[in-house]
């Protein structure tokens, strides 16, 4: 099945109109509002929408953030059944003090498409289209940046590593740095930092290391569409965690899930700039009138590019 293509304007609509709340708030020190006020627009603009949606990914538990709750149902109720994923700021530090990198996401897929993924932190890889077998969570690091050079006929030195910057990844950074691998170490922000590896001119050869679940399952989405390379597996480290991956119909707790099993058939994603990044210009306010960069992906159509719109501000 195919997610008509007209639901491609609704949800850059849904992602941008979200971007724009949020960035009223930039550089305000306030992280919840930027984060409530995308919230509010996302929840607003969905139940315009011809659909029956339930968000699958909701809010995180982990930022104790205002929820755009899983299992809402969302849209007007006339029209197809469809799973959704929010995360309605990426990187509400970077809204609050007024640092690049922001993003309001949105994916979709049809009803049972979408993985949902439980509140817990995700061992993720992804690279750009590799061959199958090449790049794995279960092989070492040594091995998995090996088998990458040797793929791109680059030297290990010219590899460029993108991983968030965390005492628990220390480890990895170290074993890069002896590699002689380029870093690119980046605050917050692993859906924007998983994007880096869809296309050559981010100069990212690999993204990897522990990250948010519901944040894995929203890059997979975006991935699914440049045929990337993407694997993750949770980490279930207590036993709330594990008896709500148990609840959820998760039993094999150190299954290692693959880009096809998080995201399956036909998908749209939206990522909208709030704060300029590499991948997007943030909210520009001019007058009346504010102009937005949306990454859009529909995997069917193959419809994959940044989307600049200009729209009025209604008062």
């Amino acid at each position: 099945m195919t997610i008509d293509k007209k639901y491609i304007d609704h949800f850059v609509n849904v992602s941008s109109k979200a971007a724009l709340a949020s960035s009223y708030l930039v550089g305000k020190k306030d992280k919840n509002g930027a984060d409530q006020a995308a919230v509010d627009s996302m929840r607003s603009e969905l139940n315009k929408i011809d659909m029956i949606g339930k968000v699958v990914i909701g809010e995180g538990k982990l930022d104790e953030a205002p929820m755009l709750y899983t299992g809402e149902l969302l849209g007007n109720k006339n029209g197809p059944e469809f799973d959704i994923a929010v995360d309605p700021v990426e990187g509400t530090n970077f809204v609050a003090n007024n640092l690049p990198g922001a993003i309001a996401v949105i994916a979709m897929a049809e009803k049972g498409n979408l993985f949902n993924a439980p509140e817990t932190y995700m061992d993720k890889i992804a690279t750009g289209k590799v061959e199958k077998g090449l790049i794995d969570l279960d092989y070492t690091l040594k091995k998995n940046i090996y088998n990458l050079a040797e793929f791109m006929n680059k030297d290990i030195s010219s590899i460029t590593a993108c991983i968030l910057s965390r005492p628990r990844h220390k480890k990895i950074i170290d074993e890069l740095k002896e590699l002689k691998v380029n870093l690119k170490l980046i605050t917050d922000g692993d859906v924007l930092g998983a994007l880096f590896v869809s296309d050559p001119k981010y100069n990212v050869d690999i993204f990897l290391g522990i990250g948010g679940g519901p944040e894995g399952v929203l890059a997979a989405s975006a991935l699914d569409a440049y045929d990337c390379h993407f694997q993750g597996r949770f980490i279930f480290d207590n036993d709330k965690d594990i008896s709500d991956a148990k609840s959820m119909g998760i039993n094999d707790l150190n299954k290692k899930y693959e880009l096809n099993e998080i995201v399956k058939g036909d998908s749209i994603f939206c990522a909208t700039g709030i704060t300029r990044s590499e991948v997007l210009s943030g909210v520009d306010i001019k007058e009346n009138n504010y102009t937005t960069e949306t990454l859009v992906t529909h995997k069917n159509s193959k419809f994959k590019k940044i989307v600049k719109r200009t729209n009025p501000i209604k008062k």
